[in-house]
């Protein structure tokens, strides 16, 4: 017998790779040429000007938004999504992304597909100044239901010792900035693909409440990378603490950067909800309380900042193009979330 028959094929996994060595090429920085093919891969911080770095590490997926690219055969932009999920992770400490890894697992290896997925991951590490160093792929038959996939990946980042964000310094008095969502990104998609499930919708229909696409298109918009932006802000001074809005919403990642004592007050109507959670929460009639704690509801990234500073840190989000909005405040309180 052979591998092959076993239900693994090493020239096809050989074929992926030679196949995105040039996607890994274009993504070289400072620090690292992003070559592939090596058992291990090598970042030189000093090359990349640092004198003092802390490195910080995280990990994520994509979550079942997986499954909707799988069952709309749309495998573009998840790739994106599973660098987003790590970059914007390590921006909100401070920390500028340097190096990723992917792991991708199948039953049995598609190199059209699976081409397309490191081609987002790929195309995430550009957006968000990283380089794609290296990643795993795994056939694995028996493992996974026939044209089923996962994704992990892992981002590396550094910030100068003195320059990391802790939100210790956050107080009464200090100003939400929201930064706008392109849409739900990649958390809630067990809830969103059971409300789907029960309007009756298929993937490739016309999304009701955007027609020019279809409900797989809407669904499947990229997470937004706000590394670039974020770090501008962070750099011209005023930024006390950011958070990432993923699983968990408003109300329960927003707390992650306040110290005790303190709380926040958002004020809903402050920026425009998303047709999408709009639809979601009517089809599925989910209460506002649901909504606000599973999903992003159009702020995918919230920064602290002094009032004094505000005006600053807008200016320096907007030459990024990116749109922020005011939402709240910081309050007295016991770390907790309330939206009035």
């Amino acid at each position: 017998m052979t591998y092959r028959e076993a239900g693994v094929d090493i020239d096809a996994g050989e074929a992926l790779v030679e196949a995105i060595k040039p996607l890994a090429k274009a993504t070289a920085r400072s620090g690292s040429d992003a070559g592939l093919g090596g058992f291990g891969a090598f970042f030189d911080t000093k090359a990349a000007g640092y004198r003092d770095p802390l490195l910080v590490a995280t990990t994520d997926g994509v979550g079942t938004k997986l499954k909707v690219a799988i069952e709309a055969a749309k495998h573009d932009g998840v790739g994106i999504d599973l660098v987003a999920m790590c970059v914007n992770d390590l921006v909100v400490q401070g920390a500028e992304p340097l190096f990723f890894l992917d792991y991708f697992a199948t039953g049995k290896l598609d190199v059209t597909a699976a081409s397309a997925i490191i081609a987002g991951i790929a195309d995430g590490c550009k957006q968000s100044g990283c380089a794609l160093v290296g990643g795993e792929t795994a056939e694995m038959p028996g493992m996974y239901a026939k044209g089923d996939y996962d994704l992990a990946g892992f981002a590396v980042g550094a910030v100068e010792r003195d320059q990391a964000l802790t939100g210790a310094d956050v107080k009464e008095g200090d100003v939400i900035l929201g930064l706008a969502s392109t849409g739900i990104h990649s958390n809630g998609f067990s809830l969103v693909r059971k409300i789907v499930e029960q309007s009756g919708l298929g993937w490739t229909e016309p999304c009701p409440f955007d027609p020019k696409k279809s409900m797989g298109e809407v669904l499947l918009t990229p997470t937004r990378i706000y590394v670039k932006s974020v770090l501008a802000a962070i750099k011209a001074g005023g930024v006390k603490a950011v958070a990432h809005i993923t699983g968990g919403g408003l109300t329960d990642n927003i707390p992650r950067i306040l110290p005790e004592g303190t709380a926040v007050t958002i004020a809903e109507g402050s920026w425009p909800v998303l047709p999408v959670f709009k639809a979601m929460q009517r089809i599925g009639n989910v209460s506002k309380a649901e909504m606000y704690r599973t999903f992003n509801m159009g702020v995918g990234m919230v920064l602290a900042v002094s009032a004094a500073d505000q005006s600053a840190v807008e200016s320096h989000l907007q030459q990024q193009v990116v749109l922020v909005y005011r939402i709240g405040e910081v309050t007295k309180g016991n770390r907790e979330v309330s939206i009035q």
